[in-house]
């Protein structure tokens, strides 16, 4: 018996002793944590600052509200917050596109730099944070459209308690997560998260399964200072389903229940340990240390085939292997020191960084014995027969040698500074900026060639409040970000893109912030973004300076409780518009985008809750705007019985019209087909 199904019994023979027994007691304290914890607060800001006065737009979700409304992933969150959409990931990795900029990698952990390519999971996460616009200050390179940062759950001396969550789904899924708190001594807590999954879904042959656990040591070592030492294992596998073909420009419905691919042949596979030291020294009331060190090894493969041509009748199937090994250590520290000068404060903000990366990595193309290539022709067929003469796919198709095989060494050092000043009650100014100094070298295996780059950048960032009211905020911000030529998996560097410098990312916002009745948030805001890329002449040689992606457009955004019984509303729109180098239209920018979810309390023990997504057409290539993904709408259902203090059950219908719907694609012949009804039953218990 394998330790999933041996969690899965002791959760249930909880569950019916629990039932069965009298103890009707419960930690009330745990009523508000996902209202109180973190709520106000920007925790990847590095300061403590409340929401209203970050000049920029920041969506943030709870623990609490990921549980009640259903997220499974960091899509289905981004789905509710404006100017962010998903991409598909080539189907291994969690993909971004925000305000029309698609991202692998602009993902963090408890504000340190997370970009490996995978799939994250929410078992450990204590709030999502998503910040809109360039972020370079704070988080270095990349973040050109913004990022998503995870804050992680973290041993408390204040309770012992234990959470569980087991659920299943139509497609024949299951899930379980444990959250278990214990209080060691009156200066010390372990807090052990947990997590196991069996992946299914309504694609054939499609399969996986997850793990995770990630203990944590919280100690306090004084009044002053208060250590976090974490350790988190991961190992994940599942299939890889890159989409379906389009034809006339449109993805073929004829073709939503077949797949191009094979168990054998489409797989991802990764495994990862990471390490994390954080301490935090409060000096006085005025000054504060923070320090974090993090050591990472990722150990990842992933393996696919997957259609690259199409004409209505035969479909041209490419592949590749394609394993990654990456080491990280990365060092921070930041000073916090406030200054009052009169009637001006100063909250100064000394920080650096240093990290050390090592990647590894290889690129094998598929060989198919019957054309000796690396493509073949197939006819269609559900599912499509990958033989050939009576023999298996695994009889003519092979990985020869690797056409790639890098090992890239990067060492970033960065020092930033920022200063926040309250000019008064009403006024508040953001000046500050980071200097990175980014070196990379990257090693050709094949060709026995080696190539260097050495970035030194400024990245500055400028911000200023006008509150008329203390509910009330209203801001213009300026923000810089950039990307080094060597992209960002560090996986190649030529010779002419050595000499050339990082992709600038500028974004300058205008925006508006309401607090209501200290429940509701409004944020409505307007940019405007441009990306300089340095390109060379091809006749003199000479470097020069061309715009490059430009997307504007405006946000909006209400989240929290409105009274009557509605609670954790999230209603967003937006609107964008975007010019590629040529002039033509970018891919992945949806004409709008319109979600609303919300949780209604019908009695003291009953809740219904909605959650309604429509996005407008997008185009799946740059400048095409014959090959475009429809619009789609989608509407989910749900609702929650209190059983007892300690037991809910709660059931979540998805796309209940059973919507056909394609979310996004990776290119022409890769398009994802949307998920059809589906429900799921989770049962959460806590003790």
């Amino acid at each position: 018996m394998n330790l999933y199904n041996k969690l899965k019994i002791i959760f249930l023979l909880t569950i019916i002793n629990f039932v069965c027994g009298e103890n009707e007691s419960a930690l009330e304290e745990l009523v508000v944590k996902g209202k109180v914890l973190y709520q106000d607060q920007v925790s990847a800001l590095k300061t403590p600052v409340p929401i209203l006065n970050v000049p920029q737009t920041v969506s943030i979700i709870t623990d609490e509200e990921i549980l009640k409304k259903g997220f499974n992933n960091i899509e289905d969150i981004i789905r509710f917050v404006p100017g962010v959409t998903s991409s598909q990931g080539e189907g291994h990795r969690d993909a971004i596109v925000i305000r029309g900029i698609r991202s692998t990698a602009d993902f963090y952990q408890d504000g340190i730099r997370d970009d490996v390519q995978y799939f994250r999971s929410l078992y450990n996460v204590d709030q999502l944070e998503i910040l809109r616009g360039p972020n370079a200050l704070l988080f270095g390179r990349g973040g050109t459209g913004g990022i998503v940062n995870r804050v992680t759950k973290k041993a408390v001396t204040s309770e012992n308690f234990t959470r569980m969550n087991l659920g299943f789904n139509t497609f024949g899924a299951t899930d379980l997560a444990i959250d278990s708190n214990h209080i060691l001594s009156i200066n010390s807590g372990l807090r052990i998260n947990l997590h196991t999954d069996q992946l299914e879904n309504h694609r054939d042959y499609f399969f996986g399964n997850r793990m995770g656990i990630n203990p944590s040591l919280t100690l306090i070592i004084d009044s002053e200072l208060t250590l976090n030492l974490s350790y988190e294992y991961i190992n994940h596998e599942r299939f890889i389903d890159r989409g379906i073909p389009t034809l006339n420009g449109r993805p073929d419905t004829n073709l939503r229940d077949t797949v191009f691919g094979n168990p054998d042949f489409n797989y991802h596979t990764v495994e990862a340990a990471i390490y994390r030291v954080q301490a935090s020294y409060q000096m006085s009331d005025t000054f504060k240390a923070n320090f974090n060190l993090t050591a990472n090894n990722f150990d990842k493969v992933y393996q696919n085939i997957y259609p690259s041509d199409y004409d209505g009748s035969l479909v041209l199937m490419d592949g590749y292997l394609d394993p990654t090994k990456r080491d990280n250590l990365i060092f921070s520290g930041n000073l916090i020191n406030e200054i009052s000068s009169g009637k001006v404060i100063h909250t100064l903000l000394y920080g650096i960084e240093y990290i050390q990366t090592t990647n590894e990595n290889s690129r094998l193309d598929a060989y198919w014995s019957a054309t000796q290539d690396d493509t073949d022709l197939f006819f269609i067929a559900t599912p499509i027969d990958f033989s050939i003469n009576g023999g298996g796919i695994d009889t003519y198709l092979s990985y020869l040698a690797p056409n790639s095989k890098t090992h890239s060494k990067i060492t970033v050092s960065s020092f930033y500074l920022q200063d926040q000043i309250d000019l008064s009650e009403r006024w508040k100014f953001i000046v500050g900026a980071r200097l990175d100094q980014f070196d990379i070298s990257v090693d050709d295996l094949i060709n026995n060639t080696s190539e260097k780059k050495n970035d030194n950048t400024i990245s500055p960032r400028g911000g200023l409040i006008f509150k008329p009211q203390d509910n009330v905020s209203m801001y213009l911000s300026y923000s810089e970000s950039f990307l080094p030529r060597s992209g960002e998996q560090y996986k190649k560097l030529n010779s002419s893109a050595a000499r050339l410098d990082p992709d600038v990312f500028e974004s300058k916002e205008i925006g508006i912030k309401i607090l209501f009745n200290n429940q509701l948030n409004l944020t409505a805001a307007y940019f405007n973004s441009e990306q300089i890329r340095a390109a060379r002449d091809n006749i003199s040689g000479e470097t020069f300076n061309i715009r490059g992606l430009s997307v504007d457009g405006y946000e909006l955004e209400v989240k929290g409780d409105i009274g009557q019984k509605f609670s954790y509303v999230i209603a967003s729109y937006s609107s964008l518009n975007g010019k590629t180098q040529t002039g033509g239209t970018p891919r992945e920018i949806p004409e709008f985008t319109f979600s609303a979810n919300a949780q209604y309390q019908l009695t003291n023990k009953f809740n219904l809750g909605f959650g309604y997504l429509s996005q407008g057409e997008s185009l799946i290539i740059d400048d095409n705007e014959n090959l475009t993904l429809p619009q789609y709408s989608r509407l989910d259902l749900s609702g929650s019985y209190n059983i007892s203090d300690r037991l809910t059950l709660r059931l979540h219908l998805d796309n209940v019209l059973d919507e056909l719907y394609f979310p996004h694609a990776h290119a022409v012949h890769q398009v994802s087909v949307g998920e059809p009804f589906n429900a799921r039953i989770v049962f959460s218990y806590y003790f």
